[in-house]
């Protein structure tokens, strides 16, 4: 890193002390006081690996039968993707059923206990939001004790399910612009419930004429310095100055592309400029612009260039000996 770069970590060193959410490991369930996996068997699709913060997705089986009475520890929301199933939820001594098809939302907030019997098999789609996710997309004087959301059981929203379907996208492809995208998608759930099932009413103002020339100045400096690494929304605005709620808009109103679109295209750019070096392996140039590892970066790269990263360091080995 030049004398540039170490400027730029130090102006921001105590930035990256920003509050990030806690990283979850997966859904979990608490059950006679100790937590718990979802379920036993273990999920077909899991972000644990990626370590998404703030946000837990997996894709299960559910087999017919009772999930025995257990208690959410973090904001919960369910979806159907496969097969229409009935089930009874059973809670203080009374039971409801319900029929869901593919597609049908269960939402509940942290604390919520009950048992379930699901009639027949069916495949779900869960996720569990961190409830200071929702508090952060406010002002920073909220509380989180202050925000309650609303309890549905057989729920159809189209906008919780295209949230939910781009994290399951980012997550198969392997989160290519590191976190930043679930960051963005996760702020975006958390505002949206805000909005339509919390008992606040708050009033975003929409964030108009994007960054200042300082605060975008930062924020692109900052991404330079730091693109081998992990890099996270909420830090980013704050090295902005401005409020996450707003961050990912005013970036996208002042250079035309999202937080990750930007990372990611500057990512590819800086890999090409290793893959020229012959000391630079492909291997080395995914692990130095922060990609999850190999595989990752090649299908990636493969994507945006046009050829896979060995072939484009072939290529370019052959232009310069000739």
């Amino acid at each position: 890193m030049g004398t540039r770069g170490h400027a730029v970590v130090s102006q921001f060193q105590n930035v990256t002390r920003a509050r990030v959410p806690a990283v979850l490991s997966g859904v979990e369930l608490i059950r006679d006081g100790r937590s718990e996996p979802f379920l036993k068997s273990r999920p077909t699709l899991s972000s644990a690996a990626l370590q998404w913060k703030g946000v837990a997705l997996e894709s299960h089986t559910v087999p017919a039968g009772f999930i025995h009475l257990h208690e959410h520890p973090e904001h919960f929301i369910e979806v159907v993707l496969r097969g229409g199933v009935s089930y009874e939820v059973s809670r203080r001594g009374q039971t409801r059923r319900f029929i869901s098809q593919p597609g049908t939302i269960c939402l509940l907030p942290r604390g919520s206990e009950h048992e379930v019997h699901w009639l027949r098999e069916t495949r779900h789609l869960v996720l569990a939001l961190k409830p200071c996710l929702l508090s952060d997309a406010l002002e920073e004087t909220a509380l989180e004790s202050n925000i309650e959301l609303r309890e549905h059981w057989d729920l159809v929203d189209r906008h919780i399910s295209a949230l939910l379907t781009a994290m399951v996208a980012d997550l198969e492809d392997g989160s290519p612009a590191g976190t930043l995208y679930s960051d963005s998608l996760a702020n975006s759930l958390a505002v949206y419930l805000l909005k339509r099932y919390s008992n606040l009413s708050p009033k975003l103002e929409r964030y108009r004429g994007g960054l200042s020339r300082s605060m975008l100045d930062s924020v692109l400096e900052y991404i330079t310095a730091n693109l081998g690494d992990k890099l996270d929304l909420s830090v980013l605005a704050k090295v902005a100055g401005v409020n996450i709620y707003h961050f990912a808009r005013a970036f996208k109103q002042s250079t035309g592309e999202s937080p990750h679109q930007y990372v990611l295209r500057r990512r590819i750019e800086k890999a090409k400029e290793f893959l020229v070096q012959p000391q630079v392996s492909v291997i080395e140039a995914s692990t130095r612009t922060g990609f999850v590892d190999q595989s990752h970066f090649s299908k990636v790269f493969h994507r945006i260039v046009g050829v896979p990263p060995s072939q484009y360091k072939s290529s370019r080995s052959s232009t310069r000996s000739c």
